[in-house]
């Protein structure tokens, strides 16, 4: 059952269809983040170095590109990357 917010004026409903539409790009672009994020995880924890270098640069790409269309804040996307570039060099010492 989908919600639709009654508009009082004519820009109010504009603004409500602009928002619905950014609100899904935002969902698939904060999709395809997780997915690159989970598939780089499934790498380091099968233990295959080349593959999870790989998967980082994807993901890395990924958050850069959603960072800079303000799906993600550039700080939120740095601290992020720092973690998974952590989570491979924990791998590579193993």
């Amino acid at each position: 059952m989908e919600v639709r917010a009654l508009a009082n004026s004519n820009s109010a409903a504009k603004r409500n269809r602009q928002n619905e539409r950014r609100r899904l790009q935002n969902k698939t672009i904060k999709s395809r983040v997780r997915t690159g994020i989970k598939q780089f995880l499934e790498a380091v924890d099968g233990n295959d170095p080349a593959a999870a270098e790989k998967k980082l640069l994807s993901a890395e790409s990924l958050l850069d590109s959603a960072a800079r269309k303000g799906v993600y804040h550039k700080n939120t996307a740095a601290r992020t990357k720092s973690r998974l570039h952590k989570k491979l060099n924990l791998n590579k010492t193993d």
